[in-house]
């Protein structure tokens, strides 16, 4: 048996069925009308946010080559500040090794007065005088001592300003201003250089949000006029501190040289008066050996006078003895008894008077005997301190290679800065 066919079914009028078409052209015609509409505002959608989606990346840009220009304007003015920090550093710490050189040169100075001073304490007697070379020596010994005490606070001030903390701060904060600068730099430049075609882009996480730390444009502007002020404000004490040590030094050299031409002046006096005092003293021992050559002379003259008087003496006491011997009324006092009588006494006072005056005669040279003994003791007292004297002239000119000064003058170029480099070195490299 064949299967029976399925159930019609349901089974519309033409009306419905035509209303039906024009439903469907109807709803097609709105469905595009509709879409007519959203593809043109699409369309001008497209078109406003594409001009502005390119104005804002040309704004962007524009923005970013300003930034970049800010940063790289400061960043020149510090790197300019720090070269300069670092050519005062460097024009201090020559100015600190010159003022430790003439500190070292006065070593010498000092060790030449205190050798002059104790050959001069080597005088003996009367010739271990306090003169003028003397004041002048001790005056020219304190006068290197004061030096070097001035001296050696400048170095202390020196050395305490390239160490001490605010300089050292200023600097450090100045190069990492400027290394933060370069950074920055090189991220807005990487940044201006970017494209919607570079690899390196990409969708972030939360992109707009604010870091942490970050500061406004005028608080970044302080801070680098900060870092520069506090810069300055270093290299004026340190540029004050060179300009006195520098006048410092000129004063006290010339100091040194007037005190030591004021003590070579009183040496030289001093060694030509000792010069005139020993052809003085030899020419009085000269003038004394001549006459005590005399004197030796007359005394033998006088001793010899009295020889001959005694012997005269002895003549008429003879014969008056003799003629004691006459006798009678021969023993008379005649005019020869007479005339004997006058001579013995004659005699007698002669001899006296001769054995007097060559007594006075031997004590007169014995005197000079001993004062010809002083004066040549003398004599060889003031030769030795003539030759000290000329000995001190001697060791004094090793003054003459000896300055504190340098003759030529200094040029402050950088050679190396405190940390032993020639350039600056920035942070983080």
């Amino acid at each position: 048996m064949s299967a029976l066919p399925a159930k019609p079914g349901l089974h519309h009028s033409v009306s419905e069925w035509c209303s039906n078409n024009q439903q469907l052209s109807a709803t097609a015609q709105h469905e595009r009308h509709v879409s007519n509409v959203i593809r043109q505002e699409g369309r001008s959608l497209r078109n406003e946010t594409n001009c502005k989606t390119t104005w804002d990346e040309s704004d962007t840009s524009r923005r970013l080559s300003d930034r970049a220009w800010d940063v790289a304007r400061w960043k020149d003015v510090l790197e300019a500040c720090a070269q300069k920090v670092d050519e005062e550093m460097e024009a201090l710490t020559l100015s600190k090794e010159q003022v430790e050189q003439a500190l070292a040169a006065t070593a010498v100075p000092l060790e030449v007065t205190g050798e002059c001073l104790t050959l001069r304490d080597g005088r003996r007697g009367y010739e271990l005088v306090t003169d003028p070379v003397d004041e002048q020596l001790k005056k020219e010994a304190e006068l290197i001592e004061r030096v070097q005490r001035v001296l050696q606070q400048h170095i202390e001030k020196s050395f305490e300003q390239l160490g001490e903390r605010c300089y050292c701060e200023a600097r450090h904060q100045l190069t990492a201003d400027l290394q933060n600068k370069m950074d920055a730099l090189d991220i807005d430049m990487s940044c201006l250089s970017l494209t919607i075609k570079s690899p390196q882009i990409s969708l972030k996480p939360n992109p707009t949000r604010i870091p942490s730390g970050s500061s406004t444009p005028q608080e970044w502007v302080q801070f680098s006029q900060m870092n520069v002020a506090r810069a300055q404000e270093a290299m004026q004490v340190s540029q004050q501190m060179r300009e006195d040590m520098n006048l410092t030094r000129a004063q006290l050299q010339n100091e040194l040289d007037n005190q030591r031409r004021a003590t070579e002046f009183a040496l030289r006096k001093r060694n030509h008066h000792e010069e005139q005092a020993c052809d003085e003293l030899k020419w009085q021992i000269k003038n004394t050996e001549d006459e005590m050559a005399e004197m030796e002379s007359d005394i033998h003259g006088l001793d010899a006078d009295l020889q001959a008087k005694t012997a005269s003496l002895k003549l008429a006491h003879t014969r008056l003895e003799n003629r004691t011997n006459r006798p009678g009324m021969d023993l008379c006092r005649d005019e020869v008894q007479h005339g004997l009588v006058n001579e013995v006494r004659q005699l007698e006072a002669t001899i006296m008077g001769l054995k007097q005056k060559l007594s006075e005669t031997q004590n007169s040279l014995q005197k000079m005997k001993l004062h010809h003994g002083r004066m040549l003791q003398d004599l060889s007292r003031k030769q030795e301190a003539l030759s000290l004297e000329q000995r001190s002239m001697n060791t004094r000119t090793r003054l003459s290679s000896a300055s504190i000064s340098d003759k030529t003058p200094v040029l402050l170029v950088p050679l190396t800065n405190s940390s032993g480099r020639s350039n600056l070195q920035l942070l983080a490299q």
